[in-house]
């Protein structure tokens, strides 16, 4: 067969495209809205069970961290079955954990059904409609990733009122009912997901892996024959293969080689320090507006406040990412963006009166929306698209330590001093230091590529480079296997079989 059967496509860059950003920006928002809305009940499931600000807490934490901590196996799910099925297998499962939890008799029970298993199937939403839109897109993905993450604000806009609604007239118990039945709609977002080239896919995978193995057979045993002054075994090198395709599997699905890669490093450590203190001012916002006096309905409309803010900030941000002067260096404006978020939470104690809070909802929001809009643009920058799945995972398991301690640490420092300005500062201190560090280990990778882009075209310009002879026999053994006339329609088959994994 011919080079280009069963070829995956390009990315379209519209099309149904934009059903699926329509899609991934329902599943998106809930999986990022839904732990931050939920906030609205904690004051009074604390008083139910009598715990303290730590305690509670903790179910926002373990939500968060699990809905970031599995994001490894959400994306071998995504390699193996695609991420359609994913999405509504992890809308099933947040419909249940929040009907169990409707159910609780203790804290702990809370921490099991909203925290682990609501959790577990907002990361099976998170990651594949994050995945499934550098598929469909290259040129526009600033915007279409911009639009999707708008999904975030929207649907926190949506559920802080909502929450405080639900709650009046039905109790935690029955709003927790509710809401389970409201998830099962991440169902319906997956179902719009379709994949790329679904009906060639059987059939590249069989010319792929008859191809493959009649290429590894007859080229190795050429190779050998022609190449080596010796009889080697080919048993040996079976044995090596064997080997090496067991790593293979294994890096098929989490690409470990990514924790050499020096832009990958420092975005994530940067990111790592930065969620000590992202989700945590959310988290205790409506809580610290009732704390000084603020009714109910007006704490969750600053949530509404930040939401709506967010939401015009994102897809702006997507634009301005997307511009011919910000993109080339889109790491430095990540970096502020997170300094400037930081810089917010500093500046929060200040805001003593109803108004000082709205008017930090609004910068809150703004610089939110910002760094949300850029967190996996960024990543794809710096590691492709090729190997993005295999980064979000890795990426999402080291974050979600910090994600976990975020909140409780700042509820310990509530409890401790009976003050929540220092749970604040401690966030705005540590954004600004993640921002901070982002912004000069950037400009350390730029200067580095650029040396290093400079350095291979000086060594591609220079015809006069000096060949040891170990290099030399080896070019002749490789010139002599791929110049034989009888091998020349078997190494044009291998050329394709080539360009198709690559294109996969």
């Amino acid at each position: 067969p011919s080079a280009n059967v069963g070829q995956a496509p390009g990315p379209p860059d519209g099309g149904w495209g934009w059903v699926v950003v329509f899609g991934a920006f329902i599943s998106i928002g809930f999986a990022y809205a839904f732990p931050k809305g939920i906030a609205i009940f904690f004051k009074e499931i604390q008083d139910f069970f009598g715990t303290s600000y730590s305690e509670i807490a903790w179910v926002s934490s373990i939500m968060l961290a699990t809905t970031y901590g599995a994001g490894p196996i959400s994306s071998i799910l995504v390699n193996r079955y695609g991420s359609r099925p994913v999405v509504i297998f992890g809308g099933l499962l947040c419909g249940i954990g929040m009907v169990s939890a409707a159910f609780c008799t203790s804290i702990l029970q809370l921490y099991i059904c909203v925290g682990f298993i609501t959790g577990f199937g907002l990361a099976l939403n998170l990651q594949p409609s994050v995945i499934i839109i550098g598929k469909y897109f290259l040129k526009r993905r600033p915007i279409a990733n911009g639009l999707a993450m708008a999904g975030s604000p929207v649907m926190l806009c949506t559920l802080a009122p909502l929450n405080q609604f639900l709650f009046d007239n039905f109790g935690w118990r029955g709003s927790f009912l509710i809401l389970g039945a409201i998830l099962l709609n991440c169902c319906v977002a997956g179902a719009l997901f379709r994949p790329i080239g679904a009906a060639t896919a059987p059939v590249k995978t069989q010319v792929t892996e008859e191809g493959k193995d009649a290429l590894k057979e007859e080229v190795t045993k050429d190779a050998m024959e022609m190449s080596s002054p010796m009889n080697i075994p080919v048993e040996i090198k079976t044995e090596e293969e064997g080997g090496k395709d067991c790593c293979e599997k294994i890096n098929q699905y989490l690409d470990f080689s990514l924790f050499k890669h020096r832009g990958f490093l420092i975005y994530l450590i940067g990111n790592v320090l930065m969620f000590l203190g992202f989700f945590a001012p959310i988290v205790f916002l409506a809580p610290y507006a009732k704390h000084i006096g603020i009714d109910e309905y007006s704490a969750a409309f600053l949530l509404s406040i930040l939401a709506i803010v967010d939401m015009i900030a994102r897809p702006t941000t997507g634009i301005i990412a997307n511009s011919k002067w910000v993109r080339p260096r889109i790491q430095y404006f990540f970096s502020f963006s997170i300094a400037f978020n930081g810089a917010c939470h500093l500046l929060c104690p200040l805001a003593s009166s109803y108004m000082g809070l709205v008017v930090y909802s609004v910068f809150f929001g703004l610089a939110f929306g910002m760094v949300c809009a850029m967190l996996f643009e960024t990543l794809m920058d710096l590691v492709g698209a090729a190997r993005f799945t295999s980064a979000v995972g890795l990426v999402t398991i080291a974050e979600c330590c910090t994600i976990l301690l975020g909140p409780p640490i700042g509820g310990t420092l509530i409890d401790t001093f009976g003050d929540y300005k220092y749970m604040f500062i401690k966030c705005g201190a540590v954004m600004v230091l993640a921002g901070t560090f982002l912004f000069i280990m950037n400009y350390y990778n730029y200067r580095m590529l650029a040396k290093e882009e400079k350095e291979r075209k000086a060594n591609e310009e220079d015809p006069k480079s000096v060949r040891t002879e170990n290099e030399g026999r080896n070019n002749w053994n490789k010139e002599t296997v791929q110049d034989g006339p009888e091998l020349e329609p078997l190494r044009e088959e291998q050329e394709g079989l080539k360009k198709e994994v690559n294109g996969t």
